[in-house]
């Protein structure tokens, strides 16, 4: 027998590769913080000798979820300005407080919070884009979930850099700091093409290539934004990338509520990245990406939450099902976007839009032991003829027990392992009195 580090027996294992397999009464191999193996029950336990093993007799396992859009800091300020057109929030609402708050502490502490709801909910990678992302880094490190850090890019000057140069000067020294970890990668992250200027993204282009990372941006939010690009430049937004050579598979496109079938065709041709954020594009009233049309030209679609100050949440598990829902209703078909898809979207797609597919996004030998589970015993998830179904219909986060990142548990019968939960409760609560009183 094989000595291995840990064995997982669960009532259902969905590897997500290939699409559609659910797997009854199967166990998951891991050593080493990778999968070894799955296997029915019985020839688990004919084949290996466990240090440990554990049990999860109602539970379906899933790939870790990949949260491919967030600004994790942000959730310091959850539900401080709702209810407000885009521009009016981030003009007079957002940006003036992160001009007063966002510090290295902020963002340390909004970070750990964003990072505790997330694992809590499932999520075992995300992606970010905020001010000091060197704080982010380190909140992600101590806690060991994976994450690519955006290095943030903007015309304006702000508590972390005065301008353009400076932007790509501290991002570059982040990404050197960080690009032997093996948790945490980095992709730059200029802000959108309404507030980078032409000279820089030519730069973020250059730098993209020869380090051979993401680029992370919002693109077509809203319609507003396109017209006011027209009106300024002559030019789509998209247009003006493609003019700079940002279209190609490097490009992780947030958003993208605006498309035409001419630019949905460029976007498959070029191998762009869609990062659709169905909640808070509803909430606000951005618009509809058009994902069933992005799958069936061939794009790569991820999903992803944005922050939690225009959610107002951080759960992946409802992001899935929203994104499932809007779909059908814009298509007027309640074919696409199925299950299993949308499973897809929140997992496997994501990885691939960061360029980790080969490590996560599936349960597959050789891959790394970033794994969900989720107790389907519940009353609203009763009876399963489909445990897909039920995941992305109706499991809610709360049903999410157990967490690992490559191998490592993170979230052990709901409790978190690596994260004092009341502690980061308490800062909250604290930085919200500051906020307040001012």
């Amino acid at each position: 027998m094989q000595a291995i580090d840990t064995l997982i027996r669960a009532r259902w294992i969905v590897p997500v590769e290939p699409e559609g397999r659910v797997l009854e009464r199967h166990s998951l191999a891991v050593d080493r913080g990778r999968i070894v193996a799955v296997l029915d029950h019985r020839d688990a336990t004919a084949r290996y000798q466990p240090k440990e093993t554990i049990d999860l007799p109602e539970h379906v396992l899933i790939p870790g979820l990949v949260n491919t859009h967030t600004h994790a800091a942000m959730s310091l300020f959850r539900g401080m300005a709702d209810d407000l057109p885009l521009m009016d929030w981030l003009q007079n609402h957002v940006w003036p407080a992160e001009a007063k708050w966002v510090s290295p502490e902020f963002v340390h502490d909004g970070s750990e919070l964003a990072i505790a709801e997330m694992l809590k909910s499932g999520t075992t990678c995300f992606n970010d884009m905020y001010f000091f992302p060197d704080a982010t880094a380190r909140a992600a490190q101590a806690a060991g979930i994976r994450a690519c850090i955006g290095l943030i890019l903007i015309d304006f000057p702000s508590a972390w850099a005065g301008n353009a140069d400076e932007y790509l000067h501290k991002g570059l020294q982040l990404h050197d700091a960080l690009k032997h970890s093996p948790l945490i990668t980095t992709a730059f992250a200029p802000h959108a093409p309404y507030t980078v200027a032409d000279a820089p993204l030519e730069k973020v282009r250059m730098y993209a290539d020869e380090l051979d990372i993401p680029i992370h941006m919002h693109v077509h939010e809203t319609a507003h934004e396109v017209q006011q690009a027209v009106a300024q430049s002559g030019k789509r937004p998209l247009e003006r990338l493609a003019d700079l050579g940002l279209l190609g598979p490097r490009l992780l496109a947030v958003h993208m509520t605006q498309l035409t079938d001419a630019e949905i065709g460029a976007l498959a041709q070029a191998n762009v990245n869609v990062l659709h954020c169905p909640e808070s594009n509803l909430k606000l009233a951005s618009g509809t990406c058009p994902v069933p049309k992005l799958l069936k030209a061939g794009v790569n679609v991820a999903l992803g939450t944005d922050g939690a100050a225009s959610n107002n949440d951080l759960d992946m598990l409802g992001e899935l099902r929203t994104a499932a829902l809007i779909a059908k209703s814009a298509a007027l078909d309640p074919t696409v976007v199925p299950a299993h898809t949308a499973l897809q979207l929140a997992t496997l797609n994501g990885a691939k839009a960061l360029g980790l597919e080969a490590n996560i996004g599936s349960l597959t030998p050789g891959k790394s032991a970033d794994i969900t589970a989720i107790d389907l015993s519940a009353l609203s998830t009763q009876p399963v003829y489909d445990p897909v179904s039920q995941i992305v219909y109706s499991a809610t986060r709360d049903q999410v027990t157990d967490v690992w990142v490559a191998g490592k548990r993170l979230l052990v019968d709901r409790k978190l392992t690596t994260l004092d939960e009341n502690a980061i409760r308490r800062k909250a609560q604290e930085w919200r009195e500051k906020i307040v009183k001012t």
